[in-house]
């Protein structure tokens, strides 16, 4: 017995690092990491790619993962997966931020609906967003990108060797790229709606007895919603487009970190 907990040790051990990592990147990353994906499911998908990232981190110094070093190992690979997963977030961040404004514009505000993606609720634009840009995930094998990226980092960031601060910065800068991007989407929507609003406006100023107002929320609704139904056709597209943007933020970072 103490043989076989003798050779197991070492294989638990080696699994223990890529496992940190897969389950960081996958708790951040979009679809996956969302309250929808039961936990436990998220982990068993984690373990098994835990197990074939093992030949890409052979040849690891060995670090004692009950130590100080394995600690700060493990905080090491959360770090890194975690920062890899919020990168592929932003495109479906985008994609919400997009909801909020085209409902705040819609008058669609005051409709909300329990959102099972992330166990809250959300006005029901954001939630039909949400569905596209998950089918638009999968349909470009989004999955099979954040594998391809969890196993390519190990040539970048190899175990115990560090990720440097340049990777955590090009991310937090980023952060902004959110919101120039859902507005640029919801641009039409926003200005279509406004155009109606200021020619009510005028007009319930030429024509107060007719209390054009109460009839003008209704035409915004509708206004918006035929500009809702142009601007979604090109929702997957843009999605695409984003999510190429993060991969090539990704691999410069990488080449950086190898070269």
């Amino acid at each position: 017995m103490e043989d076989v907990f003798t050779q197991l040790l070492p294989l638990l051990t080696a699994i223990w690092w890529p496992f940190c990592r897969v389950l960081a990147m996958l708790t951040a990353s979009p679809v996956i990491g969302e309250a929808v994906t039961p936990v436990t499911v998220r982990i068993l998908i984690s373990l098994v790619l835990a197990i074939l990232m093992l030949p890409l981190s052979q040849g690891a110094p060995f670090i004692d993962p009950f130590s100080l070093h394995g600690v700060v190992a493990t905080i090491e690979q959360a770090v890194l997966g975690f920062v890899l997963g919020l990168a592929f977030h932003f495109s479906m961040s985008v994609i919400g931020v997009l909801g909020y404004l085209v409902s705040s514009q819609m008058g669609f505000s005051m409709a909300v609906m329990n959102d099972p993606m992330n166990g809250q609720s959300s006005d029901v634009v954001s939630a039909l967003l949400s569905v596209l840009a998950i089918i638009v995930f999968f349909a470009i094998d989004g999955h099979l990108v954040l594998a391809g990226v969890i196993g390519q980092s190990y040539k970048a960031w190899p175990l115990g060797q560090g990720y440097g601060p340049l990777l955590l910065q090009t991310v937090a800068y980023n952060v902004a790229w959110i919101f120039s991007a859902a507005m640029l989407l919801a641009l039409p929507i926003v200005f279509s709606t406004l155009v109606v609003q200021l020619g009510f406006g005028f007009l319930n100023r030429v024509a107060p007895t007719l209390n054009l107002f109460a009839l003008g929320f209704s035409v915004i609704t509708l206004f918006g919603l035929l500009m809702l139904g142009q601007v979604v056709r090109f929702i997957p597209e843009h999605y695409t487009r984003m999510t190429n943007q993060v991969l090539e933020m990704i691999q410069q970072q990488m080449q950086v970190a190898h070269g």
